[in-house]
């Protein structure tokens, strides 16, 4: 069901379009701002006016393009039709009026890029004619088609102008401990995909790991996991049986990375971590096997592995591999010589290798240590960025005061990374409380960590993600341009909230209400707690994040829903700080306020849905009057909801052809969701709904059966003969196609099919007509 708070937008974007019939630049006084898209552009130079993208819009590969390009121009497709109400094509050769050309040029200008970052640069020029998309690599150009997007999903026109972008860091990373906790396939992906989107380009999993501490001291009893499951018989055993991957969910992995511009980055966890190689053979693990740890002093453990690493080595398309190495209690020299000793054996299967540093932990630190190796450094006691820097090491901050995430735990970061402070006071060179010069040639970037070190709890994997969301776009924005995105942070958030996540990562999406009207608008508020507290918080469709006020009662916030819409409820999400007495206002103006709702003596937090009287507003507001505890309000969530009334309930149906008397229109509007209209087996046909008198209408709810319209305009008349289309729909494939459209008057409202998606006619189960 297409029926977000992106698709509404570009759906009232996409009339424009088919209003204006024509393709061109659009006028504008004033030179254009920089696109808002996450992270923000590195360089601009404005234009004045847009262009805009029409329904013959083409995608464009150049002739003699690598397969790469041609590969990226139908995925862009696909996401464009996912995204947007456009549905292009892909074409070769010469570009027409409005078309989008991708390329790769490495020799194009690139503005301030370093040398060692330019492959991952591109241009996007936006002129009268068309958007072309330039990378200096296959990489570039896709961060260029990500950039594209998100302009597209705030509707259909593209500034003219001209971007040039890069990162200013190489890896720009996240790890996640699958080890502690399994993480699904269709978590991996959708996490690989929306770190795409964002620009992001490194994903570490931590493949195997275990409980800190044995129950009762006894390491059997203790929970420990290693995720790959090879069909080989010398490492029967060894998976977990809890979830582990196999070739072909690894195979998914890369594939989805690929397409992606992500590089994975597996992590295998020894000498400590190892429970998982010590259960499978106790004989190598310290204490007799009554350990975590493996037993260093016996040839056979760095031979097992090495035969591990050599496993699993030919499944990663990537050019590193961690071998994690840290927090090892038994003797240090034996560490540096099973670290100096693995690090070779792992570059003999052809990979880089990284680990995580705690060199100061080693007498005489790093000396004697093999030095092509890349660090992680997670804490400045064990082994700094400077430490790393100073002993030769390339660098990678996982500094764990900023950058750890241990879910609801009680250190660390337990309810995820502080997303209002990292904006403000952090960047890839800040590691706690020690900053290394920026864009240092061994600081490579930074890499924030979730380690799952609660392996009883009960919480999922989507919590993880509820904690991982609120500063992930943060995190990205930092790591590929800095401050580029101003010091609002409010205004980032809202930025954030506009692009959205992306396609293809339906998995981790938030669900949200396609009633919600407030979904992404400009929500103010009397006053903040912080800001990290900020009123968008409100409304930005995250159940993870809030608004909350001063402590003082006259407190308020408000959404401004950019027209005049039909509201009919009002929904509020109380955190603890809740409102025991308020009023919901309602002006057209945000000057002149009417109360439609007051309520008093609230007890308790939690969720209040107020029904109201369907009223035309703009504005919504929510006035304190009482607060119910010594703090000020705070709210997960302010939801205005468009009034769900169904018009065509009370309506009249009727159709050009039925199909058989068993399928007559009314059935379509009769509440039954198993019944239906079917159309006679021709293209032309329509459905269309006497409301009884003139009504606002601004929204039409289709539930298609198997018979559904690929193209049809949806058209509304003063007398049911004079019709006027508010929408046109093209390349539909059936199911519910939610479409809002400018809310207006009319008593007729009609489907009129173009094209039928089938060899039968048209068939509908339901028709919804609403006010919006």
């Amino acid at each position: 069901m297409r029926s977000s708070r992106v698709s509404r937008v570009a759906a009232v974007a996409a009339l424009a379009v088919v209003a204006a019939l024509t393709v061109g630049a659009l006028p504008a006084a004033a030179a254009n701002p920089a696109p808002d898209v996450v992270p923000a552009l590195q360089e601009w130079a404005a234009g004045t006016g847009s262009l805009q993208l029409t329904p013959s819009t083409r995608i464009v590969v150049p002739a003699g393009a690598s397969p790469r390009v041609g590969q990226l121009a139908t995925q862009l497709v696909a996401e464009v039709a996912e995204l947007t109400p456009l549905r292009p094509t892909t074409a070769t050769g010469t570009p027409a009026q409005g078309d989008v050309t991708l390329r790769v040029d490495p020799n194009a200008s690139y503005g301030a890029v370093q040398a060692t970052l330019k492959p991952e640069a591109y241009r996007l020029d936006t002129t009268a004619t068309g958007v072309t998309i330039t990378g200096a690599s296959d990489t570039g150009l896709y961060y260029g088609t990500r950039s594209l997007l998100q302009i597209l999903v705030r509707g259909t026109t593209v500034p003219l102008g001209s971007a040039v972008d890069y990162p200013n860091y190489a890896v720009r990373g996240f790890m996640l401990d699958v080890g502690r906790r399994y993480f699904t396939p269709e978590f991996v992906k959708a996490y690989i995909t929306w770190m795409g989107w964002l620009k992001l380009n490194t994903f570490q999993l931590h493949l195997n790991d275990n409980e800190i501490q044995a129950p009762n001291g006894d390491w059997t009893q203790a929970y420990s996991a290693f995720r790959l499951k090879s069909t080989n018989p010398a490492f029967s055993g060894l998976a977990a049986t809890d979830g582990s991957y196999t070739r072909a969910d690894w195979d998914s992995f890369e594939a989805t990375a690929a397409a992606h511009a992500v590089t994975l980055v597996p992590e295998i966890d020894a000498p400590g971590h190892a429970r998982a190689f010590v259960r499978a053979h106790p004989e190598l693990g310290l204490n007799g096997g009554n350990s975590d740890n493996l037993d260093l002093s016996k040839a056979a453990t760095t031979d097992y592995m090495k035969s591990v690493y050599s496993e699993f080595a030919p499944w990663f398309k990537g050019p590193a591999l961690h071998m994690g190495a840290d927090e090892y209690p038994g003797d240090k020299g034996l560490q540096r010589t099973y670290i100096n000793t693995m690090a070779a054996h792992i570059r003999s299967l052809g990979k880089q290798v990284r680990i995580w540093g705690d060199f100061n932990s080693f007498p005489g630190g790093a000396t004697g240590s093999d030095r092509d190796i890349t660090v992680n450094s997670w804490n400045n006691g064990y082994y700094s960025g400077q430490n790393a820097i100073d002993d030769g090491y390339d660098v990678i901050n996982s500094n764990d005061g900023n950058l750890y995430v241990v879910p609801f735990a009680t250190y660390y970061h337990p309810q995820g990374l502080d997303g209002a402070w990292l904006y403000s006071n952090w960047e890839p060179n800040v590691f706690g409380g020690e900053t290394v010069p920026a864009q240092h040639a061994r600081l490579k970037g930074a890499m924030p960590a979730v380690w799952n070190d609660l392996v009883h709890a009960t919480y999922t994997e989507l919590d993880v993600h509820g904690l991982v969301k609120k500063s992930f776009a943060v995190l990205a924005q930092k790591e590929w341009s800095g401050t580029r995105s101003g010091t609002d942070y409010g205004a980032f958030v809202a930025r954030v909230t506009a692009v959205g996540m992306g396609p293809g990562v339906g998995y981790i999406r938030p669900v949200v209400n396609p009633d919600d009207l407030a979904l992404g608008r400009p929500t103010t508020a009397s006053s903040q707690e912080s800001s990290g507290l900020a009123p968008v918080f409100a409304t930005d469709g995250e159940q993870s994040t809030r608004w909350a006020s001063q402590y003082s009662d006259s407190q308020w916030i408000q959404v401004d829903l950019g027209a005049t819409r039909t509201v009919g409820s009002v929904v509020l999400d109380w955190e603890g700080a809740y409102g025991k007495d308020y009023d919901i206002r309602v002006s057209p103006d945000g000057t002149t306020w009417t109360t439609v709702s007051q309520r008093r003596g609230r007890t308790t937090a939690g969720v209040d849905t107020i029904a109201l009287t369907p009223v035309g507003t703009r504005y919504v507001r929510m006035q304190g009057v009482t607060r119910g505890t010594t703090y000020g309000y705070s709210l997960y969530r302010f939801e205005v909801l468009a009034d769900a009334t169904d018009l065509a309930r009370a309506g009249t149906a009727t159709a050009s052809t039925q199909e058989t008397a068993n399928f007559p229109a009314a059935r379509a509007i009769d509440g039954d969701p198993a019944t239906r209209w079917s159309s006679a087996y021709t293209n032309g046909e329509w459905f269309q709904v006497d409301l009884g008198a003139s009504k606002t209408v601004g929204r039409v709810v289709l539930t298609w059966e198997a018979a559904y319209g690929r193209d049809y305009d949806l058209q509304v008349s003063a007398n049911g003969t004079t019709w006027t289309t508010v929408s046109a729909r093209r390349g539909e494939n059936g199911g519910v196609d939610d479409v809002t459209f400018t809310p207006t008057t009319a008593r007729y409202v009609r489907m009129q099919g173009v094209t039928r998606g089938t060899s039968y006619g048209y068939s509908l189960y339901t028709c919804e007509i609403r006010s919006s």
